[in-house]
């Protein structure tokens, strides 16, 4: 589709969605009400321009307030067959309900992000992780499944008997967190396993930014020789949102077919120019049954501008770089912006780095940092690797920031999102 058929189509799936949630969905009947919104929409740009903002703050306390699940649901209770929840907010989870046709749409959309990352029936896929009640752990798995592919669960299982089963069970594709792949590499290592053997050609990653992150890329190439990492990103809140563009490693396509995206400036809402850094907002069209208009998902992006298509011959949304980070996990340090992101392509440009942990400080009300990194097993020079990093993220942002050895084993390790920064 061009780009004018993608926002013609995306009108009309807005429209749709408005006339179907309006008056059954009280959440947004009342909110739309309280703001003067209406219930129609002219164009994408009106709608931006009168519609109001969704935050998490309020999901949480519409919940909190008609529990378990609130009032944002179009329809009877009765009509709900799925219930899942997202990791954890300041006000606790939420959960998330969906109708047999919302977790339909949901499922294509996964199944557009298998197909631009080349998976076909012919694929073996393993899903590295735990069961739980997160969304995106049974959407990879029904997806794979609808598209032919032999699926193979990894739930309740150690890493190194996972690593056994995508090794026994010939796996071509791998499906985890950019964490726990690193991970998984590791754990090979000791028990004297060679993923070069493995039949992985794919690893497909979300949950954190490193799947476009170069230097995490480049860990995870180096540990499984052969396989190449795709990256995207979604959330409970919206199901699928992005996927790696098949032409340009690290940058992420949104998929709007399912979402009307925009791009604006924290602080202010406005909408920021191409190229510009920005919060993502989204509004889901196909997700009738648990909807959400203009949310605000706290992830900054880079949109690229929309005059031609790109290499890859789409027209969809391009972001730069994936998802550069969270608007809330920005560290200011003494008057530098310091992300997450940016930190981890520093910190794994060191192939002897196992694994890193960072600590936020207060000290006499200003903002520090203090890095500490392990090092791979028989790394025999800890400290000067310290002193290596400490000099390469000084060079970055023009800061002193301490960093220290730890012992190979001693830092936390992540199956799920990565706990790398911590208060303390």
């Amino acid at each position: 589709m061009t780009r004018r058929e993608i926002e013609s189509a995306q009108l009309d799936a807005l429209r749709t969605l408005l006339a179907e949630i309006i008056p059954g969905n009280r959440f947004y009947t009342a909110k739309l009400a309280a703001a003067g919104a209406g219930f129609d929409v002219a164009s994408r740009a009106d709608f931006a321009a009168r519609f109001p903002f969704t935050t998490k703050a309020e999901l949480a306390a519409d919940q909190q307030a008609q529990p378990p699940f609130g009032t944002n649901l179009t329809y009877p209770l009765a009509a709900y067959t799925r219930c899942h929840q997202t990791s954890g907010t300041t006000a606790g989870p939420l959960r998330w309900l969906d109708t047999p046709e919302s977790w339909e749409a949901l499922l294509e959309s996964w199944c557009e992000v298998y197909r631009a990352a080349g998976v076909t029936a012919a694929d073996r896929v393993y899903c590295a992780f735990s069961f739980g009640p997160f969304l995106g752990f049974w959407m990879a798995f029904e997806s794979a499944q609808r598209l032919g592919c032999l699926c193979l669960p990894g739930g309740g299982l150690g890493s190194a008997a996972r690593l056994r089963g995508i090794l026994d069970h010939g796996a071509t594709v791998l499906c985890c967190t950019p964490s726990y792949v690193i991970r998984l590499g590791e754990v090979a290592r000791e028990e004297g396993l060679a993923l070069g053997r493995t039949r992985v050609r794919r690893i497909i990653v979300a949950g954190e930014p490193g799947g476009s992150i170069p230097a995490t890329r480049a860990r995870i190439a180096e540990l499984w020789p052969g396989a190449s990492v795709f990256d995207h990103h979604g959330m409970t809140e919206t199901g699928p949102v992005t996927y790696e563009c098949p032409a340009r490693p690290g940058v992420l396509h949104v998929l709007e077919s399912a979402c009307l995206a925009e791009v604006v400036l924290p602080a202010t809402g406005r909408p920021v120019a191409a190229g510009e850094p920005g919060e993502l907002i989204l509004t889901t069209l196909e997700r009738r049954g648990s909807p959400v208009l203009r949310y605000r998902t706290g992830d900054l992006v880079r949109r690229e501008a929309a005059e031609r298509p790109c290499a890859c011959g789409r027209w969809e949304m391009a972001l730069a770089g994936g998802i550069l980070g969270r608007v809330d996990d920005m560290v200011i340090v003494r008057g530098v912006n310091l992300y997450p992101s940016a930190v981890e392509q520093v910190v794994r440009g060191f192939p002897e780095v196992a694994e890193f942990q960072v600590a936020i400080t207060e000290e006499r009300a200003m903002t520090e940092l203090r890095v500490t990194v392990e090092p791979v097993p028989g790394c025999a020079e800890g400290q000067a690797l310290a002193e290596k990093v400490a000099a390469a993220l000084e060079l970055a942002f023009a800061l002193r920031i301490p960093v220290a050895g730890a012992a190979p084993g001693t830092l936390p390790r992540f199956e799920m999102k990565a706990r790398r920064w911590v208060r303390g």
